[in-house]
C-alpha cells in the first residue's frame, strides 16, 4: 500500500471519466458506460478505443491524450500489459485518479504479484492514485456517480449507507439486497488488491463525509490493522457506526504460540476482541449487514436496552421474546399506568403485557394498533418501542392503506420515545411497499423478525460502547519498565525466578519465593516461610517445568522436602540441567486460579488473555481477549464476559473476590506488556490466585525476541 496522502471522496466525485479499453465486445465496458448513462451521471464520458471509431454507439477517442480535455478520472479496462502506458499517458496530462478493472496482479500469484507491485512503485513515481486494480469501480449514489463494472439494478436508491467491499462479487449482491429492502446507499466501493487505496482509505473518507451516517464493510482480512483501529476509533467518536462482516471465523491453529496462552489466542479470537474494543459492530450475514446497517441509519443510537413491543400476534410476540433474551434487550413490566390506559383501548379479550399482543381485531379496527402504540410510547419504563408492521406488498385500496400507514408514522414521529417497525419475514420491499413509505413519511421497517432483532441487539450494543467511550476519561495505563540489578541479558526465555524478579519490581503481587541450591538452604528457607511449601526447578530457559517434574506441592515437612529436592534435581538433571538451583514458596491452598498472558498475534500485535486456570480452561473453554493497550475499565468488562465470572463471585458458598482489585491487577501486567514493546514476544502469570484475602501470582515466564 501506498503511504501518500489520499482524498477518497474527492477520488469519487469526479466530473468527467474517460473509459479506457471500452469495446463493444466486453459486458463490463458496456455496463460501466450504461451505468454512468442511466443513473443521472451529468458530466461528460470519454471512451478510448485506437481501433474503433464508434463504440457503444458514441464516438470513440484513439487515445486519452485525443480526448478534448483531462477526465477528472480514467477507468481503465485495457490488458495488463497496457495499463503502465494508460497511468503513464493520463499522469502525463495531469490525471491523478485511476479506476484499474484489468485482473492478473497479485490475487494469480507469480508474475502477477510483480506486475502488481510495479503498478505501486509507477503509482507511487507519479503521484497518483488508484482503485484496484482487479476491482469494478464505484457507485457514488449520494452524486449519481457510478463508473462500475457490473450491471446496477434499478432503482439505484441513495441514502445514508456507506459500503465497502473487498470482494467485487459480491457488491452486485449486496447492492440489491438494499434495494429490495429500500435501504440507500451514499456510496459503495469494490475495493479490487488495494495496491494503493485501501479499506482504510475509504472508510477515513466515510467517517467525515456528511451524507454518510453509517459505514457497512465487508472484509476478507483486515490489511492494515493500526491504521484500521485508527479510523474506527474515528468512526466511533464521531458516533457514526460501522458494522462489518469479517469471513475466516472458521477455528485455525494459533501463529502466536508462545507459552499456555497461545492457546487462547486465534486470528479470529483475536480479530473479535479488537472489533468489539473498537467498537466496530461485527455480524454473520450479509443480510445482517445491511439491515443493522440501515436500522443505525434511521434511528441512530439507541438509549437503552428496554424495550417496548407492540404487535398484532401472540405468536410473533413470543419470537420476540426468545429473540429479546438472545439479544440481552430488557422486556420491562409496563408501567401501572400504562395497563390502566391500555385496558381502555384494547378489546377485553386482550392482556396489557410486554410484549403487547393487541389480537387479531385490527382487522376489525384498524386504528387499534396505532391507539396502543400510543400508549405504550408513554411508557416511563421504556427506552424505545418496536412495533410489528411491515410494508404491504400489495393492496386492495391503496388510499386506505396510505391513510393507515399515515396515522402510525403521525404517531411514530411525534412519540417521544423512539418507534421500530419490523416485519414479520425478511421479504422484499416492492413498488407498493415503496409508495405506500413515500407517501406516508413511514419509516424503514427491519425485518423479519430474527433479522430485525439482530440488527436491534446490535444497534444497541454499540450505542452502550459509543456512549462509554465518549464520556470516559480513563486511559490505558503508560508504565515504564523497571529492571532490577541480577537480572539476565533479555533474550529467549526468563523462567520463573527472573521473571517473577522483574514483575515484583513492577507492581505485580508475587507469591514470596527463595532461590536455593542445596536440601540445607531449601529447609532454612522453608522453615523461615512455614510449612506447607513448593519446591520447583528454577534452571535458565526452563519452560514448563511440570512437564519434566520440576514442581512438587504440599511439602509438609523438612523429611519430605529434602526427599523432594532429590527428586526435583533428578529430574533436572534428566532434563540436561544438571546443578540448577530450585525455588522454594509458600504453599497456596485457597484460591482461584486464572491464566493471564500476553501474546503477539502476528498482525495485532500485544494481545492479553484473560481466564480461569486449572480445570476451567479445559472445561470452559473460554478466554476474553483485549488488544493492547486497554483501560482497567476494558479489563473489568473483559473478566465480566467469562462464563465462569460466578467462580469469582462466589459460587457454591465460597467467599467473593474483589473484581475490580484483579482487574487493576490484570490491567498493569497488560500495561507493562506494553510497554515492552517490540522487544516482547509474550509475557505468562500462570496462574494467577485469586481469593478474598489476596491476589498474587504463583508462576510467571517472559519469552524475548532474540
Amino acid at each position: 500500500m501506498s503511504t501518500k496522502p489520499i482524498d477518497p471522496m474527492a477520488f469519487f466525485r469526479p466530473k468527467s471519466v474517460a473509459l479506457v479499453g471500452a469495446t463493444d465486445k466486453s459486458g463490463w465496458s458496456l455496463a460501466t458506460f450504461n451505468n454512468l448513462q442511466v443513473n443521472g451521471f451529468d458530466g461528460d464520458v470519454y471512451l478510448v478505443n485506437p481501433k474503433a471509431e464508434t463504440v457503444h454507439g458514441t464516438a470513440a477517442y484513439p487515445s486519452l491524450s485525443d480526448t478534448p480535455r483531462p477526465a477528472d478520472l480514467v477507468y481503465v479496462m485495457t490488458p495488463i500489459g497496457v495499463v503502465p502506458q494508460v497511468v503513464r499517458e493520463g499522469a502525463a496530462m495531469g490525471i491523478r485518479n485511476y479506476v484499474v478493472l484489468t485482473a492478473g496482479y497479485g490475487e494469480v500469484g507469480g508474475e502477477g504479484a510483480v506486475r502488481e507491485e510495479e503498478l505501486r512503485a509507477l503509482a507511487d513515481e507519479l503521484d497518483v492514485t488508484i482503485l484496484g486494480p482487479n476491482g469494478n469501480g464505484f457507485i457514488n449514489a449520494a452524486d449519481a456517480i457510478t463508473p462500475y463494472g457490473l450491471p446496477i439494478p434499478q432503482p439505484l436508491i441513495a441514502g445514508s449507507v456507506g459500503v465497502v467491499l473487498q470482494s467485487g462479487a459480491l457488491a452486485s449482491s449486496v447492492l440489491s439486497f438494499a434495494q429490495s429492502r429500500n435501504i440507500g446507499i451514499s456510496l459503495l466501493v469494490a475495493m479490487g488488491n488495494e495496491t494503493v487505496m485501501s479499506v482504510t482509505d475509504v472508510v477515513r473518507g466515510l467517517v467525515d463525509d456528511p451524507q454518510t451516517k453509517v459505514i457497512a464493510l465487508f472484509l476478507e482480512s483486515v490489511r492494515h490493522p493500526e491504521e484500521f483501529a485508527e479510523v474506527a476509533r474515528a468512526a466511533l467518536a464521531a458516533g457514526k457506526p460501522i458494522v462489518a462482516l469479517k469471513i475466516g471465523r472458521s477455528a485455525k491453529a494459533s501463529r502466536t504460540a508462545q507459552a499456555h496462552t497461545g492457546a487462547l489466542v486465534g486470528d479470529d479470537k483475536t480479530v473479535a476482541a479488537a472489533f468489539e474494543q473498537l467498537g466496530v459492530i461485527r455480524v454473520v450475514s450479509l443480510e445482517d449487514l445491511i439491515i443493522t446497517a440501515g436500522l443505525l441509519a434511521e434511528t441512530g443510537p439507541l438509549p437503552g436496552p428496554r424495550v417496548g413491543v407492540v404487535t398484532p400476534s401472540g405468536g410473533a410476540s413470543e419470537i420476540i421474546a426468545d429473540r429479546a433474551e438472545d439479544e440481552g434487550l430488557d422486556l420491562v413490566e409496563l408501567a401501572e399506568e400504562t395497563t390502566k390506559r391500555l385496558i381502555d383501548v384494547l378489546p377485553p379479550f386482550a392482556t396489557p403485557n410486554n410484549p403487547l399482543d393487541v389480537t387479531g381485531y385490527v382487522l376489525l379496527d384498524r386504528e387499534l394498533m396505532g391507539k396502543a402504540l400510543n400508549v405504550v410510547v408513554q411508557d416511563p419504563n421504556v427506552d424505545f418501542v418496536l412495533v410489528l408492521q411491515d410494508l404491504p406488498r400489495q393492496t386492495a385500496d391503496m388510499q386506505l392503506a396510505l391513510e393507515t400507514f399515515q396515522r402510525s408514522a403521525a404517531i411514530i414521529r411525534e412519540s417521544p420515545k423512539l418507534v421500530i417497525p419490523v416485519g414479520n419475514v425478511l421479504t422484499d420491499v416492492n413498488e407498493t411497499g415503496r409508495a405506500i413509505k413515500a407517501g406516508s413519511g413511514y419509516p424503514t421497517v427491519a425485518g423479519g423478525i430474527e433479522h430485525g432483532m439482530s440488527a436491534i441487539g446490535h444497534a444497541v450494543r454499540w450505542s452502550e460502547t459509543m456512549r462509554r467511550h465518549q464520556d470516559d476519561s480513563a486511559a490505558p495505563q503508560e508504565l515504564q519498565p523497571v529492571f532490577p540489578d541480577g537480572l539476565p541479558p533479555r533474550r529467549g526465555s526468563w523462567s520463573e525466578a527472573p521473571a517473577a524478579s522483574f514483575l515484583t519490581a513492577n507492581g505485580i503481587p508475587m507469591v514470596p519465593a527463595e532461590l536455593v541450591g542445596t536440601a540445607d538452604e531449601a529447609v532454612a528457607a522453608a522453615e523461615g516461610m512455614g510449612y506447607p511449601v513448593v519446591l520447583k526447578a528454577a534452571a535458565d530457559g526452563l519452560e514448563h517445568k511440570s512437564d519434566i517434574g520440576g514442581v512438587v506441592l504440599g511439602i509438609a515437612d523438612a523429611g519430605e522436602l529434602r526427599s523432594a529436592v532429590d527428586e526435583v534435581a533428578g529430574a533436572m538433571e534428566r532434563a540436561g540441567h544438571p546443578g540448577a538451583r530450585l525455588l522454594v514458596q509458600p504453599h497456596r491452598n485457597a484460591g482461584t486460579e486464572l491464566l493471564v498472558g500476553v501474546v503477539r498475534d502476528p498482525a495485532w500485535g500485544l494481545t492479553l488473555a484473560v481466564a480461569l486456570g486449572g480445570v476451567w480452561v479445559e472445561l470452559l473453554g473460554e478466554s476474553a481477549l483485549r488488544v493492547l493497550p486497554v483501560a482497567q475499565d476494558e479489563v473489568r468488562r473483559a473478566i465480566s464476559s467469562l462464563r465462569g465470572l460466578q467462580v469469582l463471585q462466589g459460587a457454591r458458598g465460597a467467599e467473593s473476590v474483589d473484581v475490580d482489585q484483579l482487574a487493576r491487577v490484570v490491567t498493569r501486567i497488560g500495561s507493562l506488556a506494553h510497554a515492552l514493546g517490540d522487544d516482547l514476544v509474550a509475557l505468562e502469570v500462570n496462574p494467577l490466585s485469586v481469593s478474598a484475602e489476596r491476589i498474587e501470582a504463583l508462576d510467571a515466564l517472559i519469552t524475548w525476541r532474540d
